[in-house]
């Protein structure tokens, strides 16, 4: 598979059964294995040509992301975070019970517990014999965590015990972290990857004092991104995509002016600010910053922040705005003192 059409998988894992019409087909989808991401698991019964695949629960199109050892995640403006953890279809009937029987098995667990369990999967309260006579008409639906959120404290959010959804049928509505479109927007969310903010600077290596410095950004290196999240055996998926939308400076110091006064600049036509050109030296620059002092014998950090709007759009019609993001860097700037010349 190429770079351009690369598709990453969360690392969950869910049982699935795939027609193929042979048995190198499935080398166009890249599923994850064994919680990794990284391995794939596949039977291939030569017969029927039935592959019986161990693949991601959530599936990540990253292809239309930023990407750059410099480019990274952005941070939501507000409180809001993507969830740390959601449910999703886990396993078959046959699955559960080769998962559950080796825990009962071990007494790990203690006897109340593995009794509540066989009461709950078993013995009809309210499943019986992990729903078999259902094979191939749903799912057992448990949580994820989502990648990244490991030690987060709301990855211990989703504590409802496994549970039964038949196919074509919505999750019970009392569970708010059960997949749906707008979850796999948060998700993709996420996975949004922006290109750095180092802005062009003119002076180029060191700017003086009084002297307006000149800031741009090139807006070819800032086209809206997008990550799409799907989970293929519900046939359903979400677009979540960052556009960038303003640049803050700030100067690393409070003896500096910034244009405009804000601070922030606006994109206009895929660009913020304007080159610096011959001849523009007595103008105001439409983005840029002038330092009211020497940075001595040292610099001073200037920070550039994008601000990208996010919206999302859902396989359901649904969609919304989400919360905006930011991604920032640093970079240092040197300001010499204009040198008179006495006469």
């Amino acid at each position: 598979m190429s770079a351009v059409a690369r598709v990453s998988v969360c690392a969950a894992v869910v049982g699935a059964a795939v027609w193929i019409s042979g048995p190198t087909a499935w080398a166009d989808v890249v599923p994850g294995g064994k919680g990794t991401g990284s391995e794939t698991q596949a039977n291939t019964d030569q017969k029927d040509q039935t592959v019986s695949v161990t693949a991601g629960a959530v599936v990540y199109d990253t292809s239309k992301n930023g990407s750059g050892q410099s480019a990274g995640s952005v941070t939501p403006t507000t409180t809001w975070t993507p969830p740390a953890c959601y449910y999703a279809p886990k396993y078959t009937p046959a699955e559960l019970k080769v998962y559950l029987e080796p825990i009962w098995a071990a007494e790990s667990t203690g006897y109340e517990w593995d009794a509540q369990q066989r009461d709950r999967y078993v013995k009809g309260h309210p499943y019986k014999d992990f729903n078999k006579d259902k094979t191939g008409k749903g799912y057992w639906w448990d949580s994820y965590v989502t990648q990244g959120r490991e030690g987060d404290p709301g990855a211990l959010a989703c504590t409802k015990p496994i549970f039964w959804v038949d196919t074509g049928t919505a999750p019970p509505a009392d569970i708010p972290q059960a997949v749906t479109p707008k979850i796999l927007a948060e998700l993709a969310y996420n996975e949004i990857r922006v290109p750095s903010t180092r802005v062009t600077l003119a002076p180029t290596d060191a700017t003086k004092v009084n002297l307006p410095t000149w800031a741009w950004l090139d807006g070819a290196e800032f086209k809206p991104v997008s990550v799409t999240a799907s989970v293929p055996l519900l046939g359903i998926s979400a677009t979540a995509t960052a556009e960038p939308y303003s640049l803050k400076i700030d100067p690393g110091t409070s003896d500096a002016v910034t244009y405009p006064a804000s601070g922030v600049c606006d994109f206009n036509n895929g660009r913020i600010g304007e080159p610096y050109a011959n001849g523009k030296a007595d103008q105001t620059p439409p983005c840029g910053v002038k330092y009211l002092r020497s940075s001595g014998n040292s610099s001073f950090p200037l920070k550039a922040t994008i601000t990208w709007k996010i919206h999302w759009k859902g396989s359901d019609g649904n969609g919304d705005d989400l919360p905006d993001g930011e991604f920032g860097a640093t970079q240092n700037v040197t300001v010499q003192e204009i040198q008179a010349v006495n006469r």
